[in-house]
């Protein structure tokens, strides 16, 4: 059976990651936006760069879906710049709770059990993707504007330190999937030569089995020496086995 040439890709608006990287992503702007006026900010950068961090989580899982038919090591690593951008976001908002004096919710607490315990339900879709998307997900993040738009910043930054972690560790789920997937299916060179090979053997007549392991065989040609530019049959686990089998002639 024939494989598909081009893996799966796009669909990332189904992931759970990018949904909370949206909800983050747009949080992050709001927050920066009523927080940390540029005015006050020391170096005239952190707010740029919190928003910049949330935006590369948010845009690499984009990127990286999209990549996924014709690479998934490009997938994997852009998957990965997604989580080590929202770990870049995290740092930031440590160092603004620490400036306050304020240590992060323990997991103990019942606000860290309160947004640990919301989620987004799976998103559903007609023909008019990007409309249902978009109303999908303002009704849905509703749920969460009792904490990320909180008129306490405190609040809302212990908050977003929860869901960021929480996206973190969605995409580190997502990395290990990638991979083992990697591994059953192989990469786009693999698949194309697995399929050129299937086309060229289909053409052919049904390759024999090799006279010394007993295994199918495939033709080739011959590169170099008194036989070079003819066809004969060698076997398919060569260069372990080497039979080998002359074709016969029409």
């Amino acid at each position: 059976m024939k494989k598909a040439l081009f893996s799966k890709s796009g669909g990332y608006r189904k992931l759970h990651s990018f949904n909370f990287a949206t909800l983050i992503h747009l949080s992050t702007i709001s927050f920066c936006k009523r927080f940390i006026p540029y005015r006050e900010d020391p170096l005239g950068k952190t707010s740029g760069q919190m928003i910049g961090a949330a935006r590369s989580g948010r845009q690499n899982i984009v990127e990286g879906s999209e990549r996924a038919g014709t690479s998934k090591e490009t997938e994997m690593k852009l998957t990965d710049v997604s989580r080590a951008s929202l770990g870049e976001l995290l740092g930031d908002l440590e160092i603004f709770l620490a400036e306050r004096c304020v240590v992060p919710w323990s997991v103990h607490s019942d606000e860290h059990k309160a947004v640990s315990s919301l989620n987004f339900p799976d998103f559903e879709y007609s023909d008019d993707l990007l409309h249902d998307y978009w109303t999908w997900y303002h009704r849905e993040k509703v749920r969460f504007c009792r904490w990320v738009e909180h008129d306490d910043p405190l609040v809302c930054a212990n908050a977003l330190v929860i869901l960021i972690r929480r996206a973190m560790s969605m995409l580190g789920g997502q990395m290990r999937h990638q991979g083992e997937a990697f591994l059953d299916e192989g990469g786009f060179r693999e698949r194309l030569t697995t399929a050129r090979v299937e086309v060229r053997d289909s053409s052919q007549e049904p390759a024999p089995g090799c006279p010394l392991c007993g295994k199918p065989m495939r033709q080739r040609t011959a590169r170099k020496g008194a036989n070079a530019g003819k066809q004969f049959w060698s076997c398919s686990a060569y260069p372990n086995c080497k039979g080998v089998r002359p074709i016969a002639s029409p």
